[in-house]
């Protein structure tokens, strides 16, 4: 059992990083060729579906160096092929890229269209036609506000920035009820709501409003909440609020 481990131990480390491990002893080379580009192969697959902008943004070799590097640095937390997307993710964000400082939020924004899609968080028990000023609105869980420093909903092989924009990039990703994930832009005002109601429990629609309007400044909260009232119904027609909290 000793040897067998050692022969194991000694072949992972060989097909993540083969240019500074040798294989075990007695395996001839070209069955060790078959384990590496199959492990390899595999991995770019799953990745390059996962992440089709980033891919094709990147220039072949760099994109092959970058794999080889998530062999070799990356541990994974989980064996699920479905998360290997978000742990590529977070080798990204472990490891900057001066040359693309925006390549982790990219590969983030893609993979949340894949996370969305596989996500199972049931909403709280709610009153679909409840009051959403008067009651406490719940945000669906399958709506996901999201704010990056870089455009990346317009990144790509013809957009690749040097300088941080002056103004965040902020995002909705919702699934409808047919699957599809729809991707909009908020404005900053609709955004910092969209956030105050999904760590919400206990506050009115009405109070998050009022304090909404003093951040903004908005002296008469009357003439803020007309303006605001409309906003309200198109998230809860759309189905990014799904009424108010029962109990």
């Amino acid at each position: 059992m000793s040897t067998l481990h050692t022969q194991l131990q000694a072949l992972a480390a060989h097909v993540r990083d083969p240019a500074h491990h040798a294989g075990p002893v007695g395996i001839e080379e070209r069955r060790l060729r078959v384990y590496r580009e199959l492990v390899f192969n595999n991995l770019q697959g799953l990745l390059a579906g996962t992440f089709p902008v980033l891919r094709k943004t990147l220039r072949e070799r760099e994109w092959h160096t970058l794999l080889r590097d998530f062999l070799i640095h990356h541990r994974s937390e989980t064996p699920l092929f479905t998360r290997l997307g978000l742990e590529f993710v977070a080798f990204l964000e472990a490891h900057a890229n001066p040359a693309r400082p925006w390549l982790a939020e990219l590969a983030h924004y893609e993979w949340a269209e894949l996370g969305l899609q596989l996500c199972d968080a049931a909403a709280p028990p709610h009153d679909p036609q409840g009051d959403l000023l008067a009651g406490v609105p719940v945000l669906s869980p399958l709506a996901w506000p999201l704010a990056y420093q870089w455009p990346v909903h317009t990144l790509g092989p013809d957009n690749q920035p040097v300088d941080v924009p002056p103004e965040p990039a902020l995002l909705l990703l919702h699934r409808q009820a047919d699957g599809r994930v729809q991707f909009s832009q908020l404005s900053p005002l609709l955004y910092r709501l969209l956030t105050l109601l999904e760590a919400n429990t206990r506050h009115t629609g009405q109070q998050h409003l009022q304090a909404l309007a003093a951040e903004a400044g908005q002296p008469d909260f009357n003439a803020f909440l007309a303006d605001v009232r409309p906003m309200l119904a198109r998230l809860h027609a759309s189905g990014v609020l799904l009424g108010t909290r029962i109990g």
